[in-house]
């Protein structure tokens, strides 16, 4: 089998419900997707609709109602290793230097210090923080703290990074920086991001595939396949406006 095309992720019939004053509010409906390995997958929705529970549940932090999660052909209950997340509210620790937040997960697992150290520097370098390993939090611009966030997550290891709306607080400017970075780490190493946005430009500018979400509760309304779009990618390109055009045609989002 294609190395590209082999499945690492399957989600099958997943649901999520909650009890409400009300009664019962579904959250996420019967959403089926099969990720492929190494790929860039943007799930995109409306605010609200589901993206973030869906995102827990594959974390692991969210137990489902219905449905299946597996992983390497295996299913999986809770949270797995395997899976790391980087969220939009990074919860850093902010009296931990940057070294000292990127190797926290080593530290926690046991991972000697020298070994710790040499990993989470070749993460923190990977995303250009060098010369901050010593800085606070505090010290640090928006941009940066999201740095610190991913390195954090690669410096664990996972098959697949979850990554919920990492850049929804940024400015304009430092957004597209971090989009370029995250493009940038992801082809040098390879891994399995699954991206969550509600933002148009951004999930055509990224994604090698995207998984449209409706309204609450979410439920798979298209998948679109952008194999086709070479990179890098140009928002003012014809062929990104159509495609860009094509997608908000298709959502409960505008442009």
């Amino acid at each position: 089998m294609d190395e590209k095309k082999k499945i690492i992720l399957k989600l099958e019939n997943i649901c999520q419900s909650y009890v409400v004053k009300d009664g019962v509010k579904d959250a996420v409906d019967n959403v089926s997707l099969e990720i492929y390995n190494n790929e860039f997958l943007v799930i995109l929705g409306p605010g609200y609709c589901g993206k973030t529970v869906l995102m827990n549940m594959i974390a692991g932090l969210e137990k489902p109602v219905g449905g299946k999660i597996y992983l390497d052909g295996e299913e999986i209950h809770g949270s797995d290793s395997r899976i790391g997340m980087v969220f939009q509210s990074l919860n850093l620790m902010p009296w931990r230097t940057v070294m000292a937040n990127v190797e926290f997960g080593l530290e926690i697992a046991g991972v000697s210090k020298e070994e710790r150290r040499k990993t989470a520097q070749k993460y923190i370098d990977l995303v250009g923080l060098t010369g901050f390993e010593n800085s606070y939090p505090h010290e640090l611009s928006g941009g940066m703290k999201q740095r610190v966030g991913i390195a954090r997550a690669y410096t664990n290891n996972p098959e697949i990074l979850l990554m919920d709306e990492p850049f929804g607080q940024l400015d304009a400017q430092t957004r597209y920086a971090m989009e370029d970075e995250v493009l940038r780490i992801w082809e040098q190493e390879k891994r399995t991001i699954i991206f969550v946005t509600n933002n148009i430009e951004e999930a055509v500018y990224l994604a090698d595939r995207i998984v449209v979400l409706s309204k609450c509760p979410a439920k798979v309304k298209a998948i679109y396949d952008l194999k086709d779009l070479p990179r890098p990618r140009n928002m003012t390109d014809p062929e990104f406006l159509k495609v860009r055009s094509e997608i908000s045609d298709n959502t409960d989002l505008a442009l």
